[in-house]
């Protein structure tokens, strides 16, 4: 049952509600599997890891140098004269304790050996005869990691629901795991709908146009780790994409079509996950991207994006990105925004959220200047690779000047 198929159509929902019904009514669908380290990069943490040993394991220098007890030791003035007894390379331990007026060679990573307190920076050191003349203003404990530093034995240091990057890879291999639990990958079919629409390097008849939904929609699921299942492009036939949509919800953990969510007679996706399931949000107060359709078909999540390419990037981002993240088990993180100076200036009506495409430059005080794209339209593709990112602008507002704080939203963080 369409849940809006009411007496009149629904209001548009803000951007802020629908991102709390997305985490209110979905949560993680997928399996768990045991991969190799080198096989979990981008992939879901599913559960916790626990150091089983301290890191480092016992004290270590930090740097190549000279180690020695800072309470011993004869003083020249500014430096400290000691006797080298040894020599102690990474991997290695010193057999003996390393006793008052004397220093060892030490390296980074290399056990402290008894006796020692204090590692002097080689560069600041000069070896002659024997001895080695060290500084004799160190402070004791300068340039040693002790045991545990980094990681104790029973912590845990990585928790559930992490995308993990190369730092968490690595952390999990310091403390000595080569393998670890992750969610399976989201399994994610994906449709274009559309009469007009043509595969791109076919022949194109007048009145049609390439699809470049579908790829840029792929390549930011790709992005997310999601499984991408390409089903092409569906004519604007209901009893075909009535089919084609249910025949994927048994396979899927999520299906996403472009075109089709609108109030158009050749629109009829919406009719039909409302036929097949429910549609549970349906347009946003938001620019680009006002027609969305959020819902179920049968038990499988559904999510319907604009036509035009600029909006369906952008809802994707800013609705899409998220649902993703929460169905394949990952953490809720908001994405990465900062405040840059407004290199334009900008009216509209209120009531409706607005994301402006812009790019970043320097200002001549060094701080980041944002310039707008010259074209609003939601079907200008060019503006999304000339721009670095988008200006959030409130429902609210009514006006940005040149020399306003904005919020800007970098793609590197709408992107992965």
């Amino acid at each position: 049952m369409d849940c809006f198929a009411g007496p009149g159509p629904a209001a548009p929902l803000p951007l802020d509600e629908a991102l709390a019904r997305v985490q209110r009514t979905y949560g993680a669908v997928t399996e768990l599997e045991e991969v190799p380290l080198r096989a979990a990069l981008g992939r879901i943490l599913a559960e916790p890891v626990t150091a089983t040993v301290n890191v480092p394991p016992v004290a270590v220098s930090a740097m190549d140098g000279w180690g020695f007890g800072t309470a011993d030791g004869a003083e020249t003035g500014d430096v400290r004269r000691l006797t080298v007894v040894g020599r102690v390379p990474a991997g290695s331990v010193f057999p003996g304790t390393v006793g008052p007026g004397e220093a060892v060679r030490i390296f980074t990573g290399a056990p402290i050996p008894a006796g020692v307190d204090t590692v002097a920076m080689q560069e600041d050191c000069r070896a002659e005869d024997g001895a080695v003349l060290v500084p004799a203003s160190l402070k004791r404990g300068a340039n040693i990691r002790e045991a545990g530093e980094d990681m104790t034995a029973g912590s845990v240091v990585l928790t559930p629901g992490l995308r993990l990057r190369a730092q968490e890879i690595g952390l999990a291999a310091a403390v000595g795991r080569s393998s670890l639990s992750v969610r399976k990958r989201l399994r994610v079919v994906l449709f274009s709908t559309g009469d007009e629409l043509r595969e791109p390097g076919t022949d194109k008849p007048e009145g049609t146009i390439y699809d470049a939904n579908r790829y840029t929609l792929a390549a930011q699921l790709d992005a997310l780790g999601a499984e991408v299942r390409d089903l092409g492009i569906l004519p604007d036939k209901p009893d075909v994409t009535r089919a084609a949509l249910a025949d994927a919800a048994t396979t899927a953990d999520l299906v996403v079509t472009s075109g089709g969510a609108s109030v158009g007679e050749e629109d009829h996706v919406k009719r039909v996950v409302g036929e097949l399931g429910s549609v549970d949000l349906w347009k946003l107060a938001l620019k680009p991207g006002k027609p969305l359709a959020l819902g179920r078909i049968g038990t499988t999540p559904f999510l319907g994006l604009p036509g035009n390419p600029v909006s369906a990037m952008v809802t994707f981002m800013l609705v899409g990105r998220p649902l993703v993240l929460r169905l394949s088990g990952a953490e809720s993180a908001p994405a990465p925004r900062c405040l840059v100076v407004a290199g334009f200036e900008f009216r509209k009506k209120p009531g409706r959220r607005e994301f402006l495409r812009a790019r970043l430059a320097t200002g001549p005080d060094g701080r980041p200047v944002a310039h707008k794209f010259p074209s609003d339209s939601s079907g200008v593709l060019t503006s999304m690779v000339e721009a670095d990112g988008l200006v959030d602008m409130p429902a609210d507002a009514t006006a940005i000047h040149d020399g306003d704080m904005v919020e800007f939203l970098p793609f590197t963080g709408l992107f992965a």
